[in-house]
């Protein structure tokens, strides 16, 4: 973009030439503090305080740009306007405001220059004249894209129609030592995206902004829960015991205590714990650590809500649940009323509430095609898919063909309630059938989303479930140990109480239409590059 390229043709010894010129002019290359800059969104956001002014001070509004056809003039629309004015010469004037971003578009003109300047709100085009600038025109050809500037103007709209920043200063802030992505091309290999998220941020359309959505939605669930009195609180990211899940931990070692951590698998157990203290409606929202495998479902790391609300169960629950994805969407939408059919792929998501309600059973007998009752047809179908039946928990062979047969086929939002009793055993049996637990499972897409229970508080009968967990009569929570503390705590009186866990990462999927994982989580786990 240099009007007056240094010798080398190495864009980096290019840079550096760049670099050493604007520090002969005076300039810091690497800038220091700027006051009073308005974010690029702002900027456009007050596109409709630019007029028409004429020189007895007459101003009239501008057209809608997007309204015009295609063929639109504005040149011919000012001249029209001159006419009607016994050919008085208005101009466009707008307000005057400094912006900061990064040079991601330039397209030199001799004495005229535009560029593109890029701020985490958005894009806008910036026309930046020799006369105009004055001494900051020396910089000018120093520049290259990627470098960090900002510049004092007026907004104003071009003859093209665009809205631009007509500079009257420029202020030199970073130089970027390192050329962007090819234009076209771009950085497209996800590995590389994931790896070099700076400049996956900076440069590729969309990303800043699915992020910038990720913590509009959490903070969204912050509010819709601090708008039910939810305490938010922080427990510990150590335990001495991995509980909580059915999950494999990263242990750690902690020398001067000499004894084996785990790095936490789930928040309940501690969250609990805070409910037999009296705090009644609790949640946290934090990162928890499974040393298991990688898809674009799972990250060794992700971030999960877990939320407990004495005096509730499971339907409670369901009801929360719903409010905290309305209110998410709501927190993206850039309409006053949004839509709550939502782009996923080729195809769509409608999340009109209320969420479809199913029993296990129901959905097991519909795309399974077994009575879920008939343990021998049961397991003969999880033979012929593939699974081990011998010695092991009628209960959880069939959880095995229910994730095999009906998760990938629940599409629409949908709350898939009352499990077998036997696969959850932090969970309140339903009164007229033990055999039944008081939980759900909400699904979208085929993905879990969301996991609910009537919380057991039982301390006897949550120890024995334990002890049979242990025994290896149950598959969920293989990885746990006794946890004789949480027995003691629940012997203090946790009160009736409904609990819920919900995956952020894999909301912010939804909500985002991301199709991986990966692509919500800023920095997912990696191979070391070699």
């Amino acid at each position: 973009m240099s009007q007056e390229e240094p010798d080398s043709t190495d864009p980096l010894v290019a840079r550096r030439q760049k670099l050493a010129a604007i520090a002969e002019l005076g300039l810091d290359p690497w800038g220091s503090r700027l006051d009073d800059h308005t974010p690029v969104g702002e900027v456009r956001a007050r596109a409709g305080e630019i007029k028409y002014v004429f020189p007895d001070g007459t101003e009239i509004d501008l057209p809608d740009f997007e309204a015009q056809p295609e063929d639109f003039n504005f040149r011919q629309w000012k001249a029209d306007r001159n006419a009607e004015k016994d050919n008085a010469r208005g101009e466009v004037v707008g307000p005057n405001f400094r912006v900061a971003g990064r040079i991601v578009l330039s397209r030199p003109g001799g004495k005229l220059v535009f560029m593109n300047l890029r701020d985490m709100t958005g894009d806008i085009q910036l026309m930046i004249g020799q006369k105009q600038v004055g001494d900051s025109w020396a910089v000018i050809d120093k520049l290259d894209l990627g470098d960090l500037i900002a510049v004092d103007g007026m907004l104003i709209v071009t003859n093209t129609g665009e809205l631009s920043i007509a500079a009257e200063k420029v202020h030199f802030l970073t130089k970027s030592l390192e050329p962007p992505p090819e234009k076209h091309h771009g950085l497209t290999d996800p590995e590389m995206r994931q790896r070099m998220r700076y400049v996956d941020l900076a440069y590729n359309d969309g990303v800043m902004q699915r992020f910038l959505n990720r913590s509009k939605i959490v903070s969204s669930v912050r509010s819709t829960l601090a708008e039910r009195r939810f305490v938010e609180v922080e427990g510990p990211t150590l335990h001495s015991i991995a509980g909580g899940a059915a999950a494999r931990p990263f242990t750690t070692h902690h020398n001067a205590l000499d004894i084996d951590l785990f790095m936490r698998i789930a928040l309940e157990l501690h969250l609990k714990r805070l409910m037999v203290g009296g705090i009644e409606r609790v949640y946290e929202l934090g990162r928890v650590y499974r040393n298991e495998g990688i898809s674009p479902k799972h990250n060794p790391e992700f971030t999960m809500l877990e939320v407990y609300q004495a005096y509730g169960d499971y339907r409670s629950m369901m009801d929360l649940t719903e409010s905290v994805i309305i209110d998410a969407i709501g927190a993206i939408s850039p309409d006053e009323k949004p839509s709550y059919v939502l782009p996923w792929g080729d195809d769509s998501i409608d999340f009109t509430p209320p969420f479809a309600r199913k029993t296990y059973d129901e959905l097991f007998e519909q795309h399974a095609g077994v009575d879920p009752s008939d343990e021998s047809a049961v397991a003969d179908l999880a033979k012929k898919i593939g699974f081990d039946v011998d010695g092991r928990h009628p209960d959880v062979v069939k959880n095995e063909v229910f994730e095999e047969k009906v998760e990938d086929a629940l599409m629409a939002p949908t709350f898939v309630i009352d499990y077998p009793a036997s696969i959850c055993p932090l969970t309140k049996r339903k009164t007229d059938n033990p055999k039944v637990a008081e939980r759900f499972e909400l699904f979208i897409r085929g993905m879990e989303v969301a996991n609910a229970y009537t919380e057991l508080n039982d301390p006897d009968l949550q120890e024995e479930l334990f002890k049979n967990q242990l025994a290896g009569l149950s598959e969920e929570d293989s990885m746990a140990k006794m946890d004789d503390d949480f027995i003691r705590a629940l012997r203090h009186g946790m009160p009736p109480a409904g609990g819920l866990g919900i995956g952020i990462d894999r909301l912010v999927m939804l909500l985002t239409n991301s199709q991986t994982i990966r692509d919500v989580i800023l920095f997912p786990l990696l191979r070391p590059e070699k």
